[in-house]
Formats: structure tokens, C-alpha cells, sequence
């Protein structure tokens, strides 16, 4: 399988691959490439509907200019913590930031996403995310409040009273009891309409048959969402001894 980035022929073999309604998989399969990596490339180049090879590679060469100044100006970058290998991390941020956005995050809040869930403290300032992701302060902010609103990330006030956002297990919690409050707002809706179109025309049945689905699954999505917290994060909080059982136990 070949490494390295992408040549412009294989970029004009994606863009062919797209227009022919190929899957990502596919694609890949015929480059000799992880799917991952067309992925990536598409996701960072507009999805597949603008995708263009052309710009995508000359974008990619502005990328690699704007990026080697800044290695060369220093003697050595300050190393990585936990002796990680700084373009592996690099390369991943962007991968996860691409499933992020495939999962349907826009492509600045998936990228902020990634950028903090990849970040040992789980959190961040306005102005570390600018710098870090090379945007402007204003592209930062108007993504946190964009996933502030999911319940994605959380806002609190450091020693120094700056703004950081933050992310940990508990959000996901918290945005899948969001999930379950819309769901059960389009169940509501959803049977008001049975009562508006006749119980026993098709489209009221295609109706009470999406509540009773979404019911289904908010029930078991809920339970599970419960059981997992429990069991997931309060384990943490035991000691090693607790299982462990005392002469007097035996």
C-alpha cells in the first residue's frame, strides 16, 4: 500500500470516483489507499459534491508552505507529551475531526471538537483553539456556541478567570438526553397529526408508525445511556480493594 500524500493523478482518480457515485471504500480500494485517507481528503476539500482535484491539490501545497516556516524557525519543537510522535497526532486530529464532520458536524465545530477531545485536560481557551487551529477568534467562538448548544462542550472559568471549554463523559450523557427530548417532541407532533389526517388513512398510520419506532428506541437509548453512566463512570471513583475480598469474607 502506498504511502506518503496524495499525487494529483490519484486526487483526479477521487474526483472521477465521486462523479461516478463510487463509495469512499471503493475508491480507496482502486488507489491502494485506506479509505481513511480519501476520506480525509474529500471531507477537507469541500464533500463530495464540490470536490474538485485541482484546487484540492493546490490547497494541500498552501497547507505544506504555511507549515514549514514555522518548523524551521526554532532549533527543535518542544517535545510531546508521553513521548507521543507529533505528526502521527497531527494526522489523527484530522482524521477524527473528518468522522466528526461525516457524523454531520460542520466542518469548523468538528474540527474544535477533535482539537479538545485530543487535548489530555479536556479543555482549552478561545485563544488556544485560535492558535492552534490557525483561525481566527471569531471562527472559534462561533463554533463553541454552536456545539454549546448541542451540549457538546461545556463552558468554565479557569484560576484565571478566562473562558475554557471543555469536554468529558459526562456531555455525551447529557447530549443524548437531548436527543431523547427532541425525539420525544416529534412523537407528540407525530400522533397530534394521526388525530388530524384519520387513524385510518396511510398517512396517519406512516405517522403513528414513527412514534411508536422513536418510542421504542428513546426507551432503550435512555436506559442504556443510564446504565452505561453508572457502571462506566462511577467505577473510576472505586479502589483497587473494593472487589478484593477480606479473611473475614471468606
Amino acid at each position: 500500500m502506498p504511502g506518503g500524500r496524495l499525487t494529483q493523478q490519484e486526487r483526479q482518480q477521487i474526483a472521477l470516483g465521486l462523479a461516478d457515485g463510487l463509495a469512499y471504500a471503493e475508491i480507496a480500494r482502486r488507489l491502494d489507499r485506506p479509505t481513511s485517507t480519501v476520506t480525509r481528503e474529500v471531507m477537507r476539500n469541500g464533500g463530495p459534491t464540490a470536490y474538485r482535484a485541482d484546487l484540492a491539490h493546490h490547497a494541500t501545497q498552501q497547507r505544506t508552505h504555511r507549515r514549514r516556516p514555522a518548523a524551521s524557525r526554532g532549533a527543535d519543537p518542544a517535545p510531546m507529551p508521553h513521548g507521543r510522535n507529533a505528526e502521527a497526532v497531527r494526522e489523527y486530529e484530522e482524521t477524527l475531526g473528518t468522522v466528526l464532520m461525516e457524523s454531520g458536524l460542520p466542518k469548523m465545530m468538528a474540527r474544535v471538537m477533535a482539537a479538545l477531545y485530543i487535548t489530555d485536560t479536556g479543555s482549552l481557551t478561545a485563544g488556544e483553539l485560535a492558535q492552534r487551529l490557525q483561525v481566527s477568534p471569531a471562527s472559534v467562538s462561533k463554533a463553541i456556541t454552536f456545539l454549546d448548544g448541542l451540549d457538546l462542550v461545556r463552558r468554565e472559568r479557569d484560576e484565571r478567570r478566562r473562558e475554557r471549554y471543555v469536554v468529558d463523559n459526562d456531555l455525551w450523557y447529557q447530549s443524548m438526553l437531548r436527543s431523547a427530548r427532541s425525539n420525544d417532541r416529534f412523537v407528540e407532533v407525530a400522533r397530534q397529526g394521526v388525530g388530524v389526517l384519520g387513524q385510518e388513512t396511510p398517512a396517519a398510520a406512516r405517522l403513528e408508525n414513527a412514534a411508536r419506532f422513536l418510542d421504542f428506541i428513546n426507551e432503550s437509548l435512555m436506559r442504556a445511556a443510564e446504565q452505561s453512566r453508572e457502571i462506566l463512570y462511577t467505577r473510576a471513583t472505586a479502589t483497587p480493594d473494593d472487589d478484593v475480598p477480606t479473611s473475614d469474607d471468606a
